[in-house]
């Protein structure tokens, strides 16, 4: 006899990765119960990956549940956030428990990375998809924002671009690479890393930040119209990995560019401290200088011979 909605819960959710002292009352109640810390700021996202939609129906299970807690901690990231609690709410064709068991493998594998507790949710019938919420804390009043990026500000990007969209293009049959680089980019794909770290990092430096989900350019342009700039940026500085680097060049552009699922962060430095961001922050990851912002509002790419570039795509479209 299967198990009841309230059992595969206990079974499954209960898990290590709700143990925090500051959760007053987790799973298992009508709500869940958690403490703020003194003098910090409560930060929230709430992400929804779709069967079909956000991942493919036959990917392994616990890559799925990987993916849906490292897109919300990427959201986080750009806020300057240090992650804390979620809530997940989960809709199954039916109760495979040994789908649901990998699922939370792969889950707790990065909650239990940064200490995430899973404080609460719902899980009901339904076709395959994932909410989460998550909750971060940030130093009152100081949350990283969209608004803040000024002309003379550099432009930077954290990790390579790219990956994520090529691994898609692979997968769809549209472009063929050595085995070795598929494994890499697969796993850029189905396991991106949030930019935690980088995020607590960016507080006394970056007047803007944004996490790369729907493309640079896409991102990139929320930034720009929320802080009425522009942007002038040099695709050849763009961060490639290798497996991109092995592609026409504009080729490449064009998906590190345009593609989504990258989570990498980009954000914004004011000039005079570029010296104490890149050379006595001890980062988690490598970050490119990739452009400057400017007054004219606008996104323009225009190599180091004065040549303009225009990628053809724009970014993902939900709708």
């Amino acid at each position: 006899m299967p198990l009841s909605e309230f059992e595969l819960i206990r079974k499954y959710f209960q898990s290590p990765s709700g143990a925090r002292p500051d959760v007053r009352c987790g799973i298992g109640d009508d709500a869940a119960i958690v403490a703020v810390p003194d003098g910090m700021d409560l930060a929230l996202s709430m992400d929804t990956l779709v069967a079909g939609v956000h991942f493919h129906p036959d990917a392994a299970p616990a890559d799925i549940g990987y993916k849906s807690l490292a897109v919300n901690l990427s959201d986080l990231a750009a806020m300057g956030a240090q992650p804390a609690w979620a809530l997940l709410s989960l809709t199954l064709p039916e109760a495979d428990e040994t789908w649901l068991g990998q699922f939370m493998r792969g889950f707790n594998e990065l909650a239990e990375k940064y200490a995430v507790a899973l404080i609460g949710g719902d899980l009901s019938r339904g076709p395959l998809s994932v909410t989460l919420e998550v909750h971060g804390f940030v130093p009152a009043g100081s949350g990283l924002r969209r608004t803040g990026a000024r002309a003379d500000d550099l432009v930077y990007v954290s990790g390579t671009l790219g990956d994520a969209g090529l691994a898609l293009k692979v997968l769809a049959g549209q472009a063929a690479v050595s085995a070795g680089d598929q494994s890499y980019l697969c796993g850029r794909l189905h396991r991106p890393s949030p930019r935690v770290a980088l995020g607590l990092a960016l507080h006394e430096v970056a007047t803007s930040a944004i996490d790369l989900s729907d493309g640079l350019a896409a991102d990139l342009g929320h930034v720009l119209e929320a802080s009425g700039v522009g942007a002038r940026l040099d695709p050849e500085k763009l961060p490639l990995s290798e497996a991109l680097q092995r592609l026409d060049r504009e080729a490449a552009w064009e998906i590190a560019a345009t593609a989504g699922d990258d989570y990498e962060l980009s954000f914004t430095v004011p000039p005079e401290k570029r010296s104490v961001f890149e050379e006595e922050r001890a980062l988690e990851c490598p970050v490119t200088c990739i452009g400057r912002i400017c007054a004219q509002p606008g996104l323009q790419w225009v190599r180091p011979n004065g040549v303009t570039w225009r990628p053809e795509g724009a970014g993902y479209r939900h709708f």
